[in-house]
């Protein structure tokens, strides 16, 4: 990840449900808070699912939020929060937020610069061939860094063998890293027991 004295607005992807967005979003939004020492903002833009923004509703050092961003007024709010805090931002995506991305995410994308905010991108891919179609698509809209992270609830890492073996991974590798969470699905387990 980027150095800590910037403001930075991480997105965290995937486009398809249960890969494992949300327990990332709860892992990245422990670690700035936790390790950094950090106060953000969580984005819980999973409306019909919002576990992640329920996690951490007693937490003072995360500001949850509910945002739509299946729609302009969505996206336009969450640019109005980059610009109204100094807090680093975590954005739970909502499984079918890839097509939203498409149409709306340049309102964002064009006002970072202005902002002062980078953007960081996790993209939770599973072994399935629209994982990897859908990484692409994102990758074709949103520029910046990028890491994509293989969700080894699915298999061990040589069994991803289309993303491995794959023109997007070399792609995504100059924008960033492959991370793989092998403790992913624990973690998982303990969240849905909960």
């Amino acid at each position: 990840m980027a150095e800590t004295n910037s403001r930075f607005l991480y997105f965290i992807g995937g486009s398809k449900g249960g890969v494992g967005k949300s327990i990332l979003s709860m892992i990245l939004a422990d670690f700035l808070t936790q390790c950094r020492h950090r106060k953000i903002i969580l984005v819980e833009s999973d409306t019909s699912n919002p576990d992640v923004g329920k996690t951490f509703t007693h937490n003072d050092d995360v500001e949850v939020i509910s945002l739509s961003l299946d729609n302009a007024d969505g996206w336009i709010e969450l640019v109005n929060y980059s610009e109204a805090s100094d807090k680093d931002i975590v954005i739970n995506s909502a499984a079918r937020s890839g097509e939203a991305v498409e149409k709306f995410g340049g309102t964002l994308i064009g006002s970072l610069e202005e902002l002062h905010r980078q953007l960081v991108s996790f993209w939770v891919i599973n072994r399935q061939r629209d994982s990897i179609e859908l990484l692409k698509k994102y990758m074709d809209v949103v520029p910046g860094e990028l890491h994509v992270v293989r969700n080894t609830f699915y298999g061990e890492p040589q069994k991803f063998e289309l993303f491995n073996n794959s023109k997007t991974k070399i792609e995504a590798e100059k924008r960033g890293v492959t991370i793989d969470f092998p403790d992913l699905a624990d973690r998982a387990a303990g969240e849905r027991g909960h």
